[in-house]
Order: structure tokens, then sequence, then C-alpha cells
């Protein structure tokens, strides 16, 4: 049974290199894993779990699917399903809050190889992500924004390297993803116009607040996000 994946899981395996061995963190029903290895981008693939509920989802895809031999589905938390010896050189974490991504890379970092590519998709706050990925000495080789479903999602790939090499102005770019702001793309100027008016309506209830130190930080950000909003011209 081939498995058809939604337009963003799509996009996140075409990032997937030919013959590598996946480790998909957070998997649900592992149909990242399946998709690979049914089009013969990975070898082998980990599919990760850490709730029992789609551990064992995850298991009857696969079973279904008769890819047991080659997908092994593993309960843990975050990074600690990948062993050594298993070689991953690709890991895939997509559908979390980019804290909770940068969270596990974090709590993992051991665990990655040193030629390992990460593609990490997080549903909101990319900046946590590139924030980490310099931090750690990861290159952001490529990024890419789509919409499905009434959802904008934002897709990072890094590789070991120069982490900021891809940089001009780093606290801009880390916030609106460097590939993402010099493209502008019709999608990138949706989501954040959608976000432009939350600041300014955020912005006005704070005018109305009684301005100790936090409201007075709040402010200055959000007006910092709106400069930088006017800047681009978005």
């Amino acid at each position: 049974m081939m498995i058809n994946l939604s337009e963003r899981l799509q996009k996140v395996a075409s990032f997937i290199p030919i013959g590598s061995v996946l480790a998909d963190i957070g998997s649900d029903h592992a149909y990242l894993p399946i998709y690979t290895m049914q089009n013969n981008i990975t070898k082998m693939a980990i599919a990760g779990e850490v709730a029992e509920g789609p551990f064992q989802a995850a298991k009857a895809s696969v079973m279904a699917n008769e890819l047991s031999d080659l997908i092994e589905v593993r309960k843990g938390d975050g990074l600690a399903v990948i062993h050594k010896e298993d070689l991953v050189d690709c890991i895939t974490i997509c559908g979390m809050g980019g804290p909770l991504i940068a969270s596990i890379l974090d709590k993992g970092k051991d665990k990655i190889g040193a030629n390992t590519r990460l593609v990490l998709q997080p549903n909101i706050a990319s900046h946590a992500v590139r924030k980490w990925l310099i931090d750690e000495k990861w290159e952001l080789i490529t990024e890419t924004i789509l919409e499905e479903d009434g959802h904008i999602y934002e897709i990072l790939v890094a590789e070991r390297g120069n982490p900021l090499k891809p940089y001009h102005n780093a606290e801009k770019e880390i916030y609106f993803g460097p590939f993402l702001l010099k493209e502008k793309s019709e999608v990138f100027r949706k989501k954040w116009a959608h976000e432009r008016k939350e600041w300014e309506r955020i912005y006005k209830q704070l005018e109305n607040v009684e301005e100790r130190d936090a409201i007075k930080q709040k402010k200055e950000q959000l007006m910092k996000y709106m400069t930088w909003y006017e800047e681009e011209r978005l």
C-alpha cells in the first residue's frame, strides 16, 4: 500500500538525501519513513515515538506495509532512540514548536553524527531553531515555506558548517529566516502580514496597561518587529 503524504511531508522528504539512514523523531504513524522506503529515498529508517499510542500506531503502519525489516519503530524520548551503530545520517523532526525542537536537539546532541543532515519543520517560532543551529555550529543550507489546509509551515535544512554563512543582519534574519526573507514569497508575505496585525493589536492593548519593566520590554520588542516589517516592505 503506497503511502500518500501531505504536501508538507512531501517537501520534507525532498530534502532527505538519497541512500541515507533516517531517524524520524515524533514519527506518529511512521508515514514519512514508510514513504521514503517505498520511494527508494532511504535504505534504513528509525521511527521514534515517546508516547505509547503513536508508538503502537507507527508499529502497526510499518507492519501493514511489510517494512519491519527496514524500519525499526522505537519508543524513547527524542534522540534517545538513536544508537551509534545505526549510522544515522539524516534526522527529521516535524510538527512541533520551535522551542521543543531546539530542546530535543540540545538534549540529544551527542547522538548527532558529524555528517548528519537535519530537516526540521517547526509549526511555530522557527527562530528558536535557527538560534540553536547557530549556537551549536550548524549551517542553515536552505529553507522553504508553504501553505497547506490553511496553515503555513517552514522547513529548515542544516548541516555542519559555518553557522553564520547565510546571515547578514543576524538578529532580523534569525527571526524571519535568511533564505525566506531574501525570496519574500507570496506565502511568506501572507504569514508576516498576519503577524504584523497581531503585533499591532497587542501593542495597542499594552498602551492601556501600567508600564512596568516587562510591559516596556514587550512594547520595545513589538516595535522592533514592526520596524523590521516596514524596512523589508513586506
